[in-house]
């Protein structure tokens, strides 16, 4: 038996030992509809790492560099759709097999595919919300009202980055226009956790109690090196609660597992 067959055998064989899961996945998840991740094999950056909390606020122009990127990487981004590792991670859960499903992605293909008990661990890029008063509103409206003030910044083209960011090089920044909160004037950022934020403890407490009624923990297409991803899986080790992994490539929890899957998403998660 090759090594490719036996990774399936065992895991099916892990599941159906651990038949309630604490799901956790990652950018590896979504690579097949179509949107890039951070991180190679070895779990370093791919590329400059992404927007931080304390650069956004920090300055217009670092708001207008996001806001323009965003404007072009939507145009793709907001029409993605679910793949086969997102609709196999779905039939599991209406199998009975998940006790919870924790993303550490803000696309929201899990619920597109059907999955019901999910935490968006890091938020959800098709909302956004005002720093100041806390308004709250669609990212498919505010994406008209940025093409409104630049329609300049409309045609233009880019490949497409990570969570919804495009690859716009080059481009004089200081004359992308960023509307402000239409309710007090204040910024206004996508409703996702930035590098540098706390994930929302509502969020951690609830994933917590999922993790306290799973049997074991499922980590797909994540390498682990956030944090607030990383957190739930050395809480499972230190309760013992067994852990398999599918990824391509190192995670930060390599000496934590129980089993590890080295295969694409969608054919480990298809098998099964």
């Amino acid at each position: 038996m090759d090594t490719a067959v036996s990774e399936l055998a065992a895991l099916r064989g892990f599941i159906d030992r651990h038949p309630r899961l604490f799901v956790l996945t990652g950018a590896g998840v979504s690579t097949d509809s179509g949107i890039p991740d951070y991180r190679d094999t070895e779990g370093e950056w791919k590329r400059q790492p992404p927007m931080t909390l304390q650069t956004f606020m920090g300055g217009e122009l670092a708001r207008a560099r996001y806001w323009a990127r965003s404007m072009v990487g939507w145009r793709r981004f907001g029409h993605v759709r679910p793949n086969a590792s997102h609709l196999a991670l779905a039939r599991l859960e209406a199998r009975g097999h998940v006790a919870i499903l924790v993303t550490q992605n803000v696309d929201g293909l899990h619920e597109a595919a059907g999955s019901r008990d999910v935490v968006d661990l890091h938020g959800r890029l098709d909302a956004v919300r005002c720093m100041n008063c806390d308004w709250r509103g669609n990212r498919h409206d505010w994406q008209d009202a940025l093409h409104a003030l630049n329609p300049d910044w409309v045609a233009l083209e880019a490949s497409d980055a990570p969570d919804g960011d495009a690859d716009l090089d080059g481009h004089d920044f200081s004359r992308f226009a960023v509307p402000p909160c239409p309710r007090c004037g204040g910024i206004v950022k996508p409703d996702v956790v930035f590098f540098g934020e706390t994930v929302p403890r509502d969020r951690v407490d609830r994933a917590n109690a999922g993790l306290a009624n799973a049997d074991a923990v499922l980590v797909v297409g994540s390498s682990l090196m956030v944090y607030s991803g990383y957190r739930f899986v050395t809480a499972a080790s230190r309760s013992g609660i067994p852990i398999a992994a599918i990824n391509l490539g190192r995670t930060r929890a390599d000496s934590l597992l129980t089993l590890k899957v080295e295969q694409p998403c969608a054919v480990a998660l298809e098998a099964l």
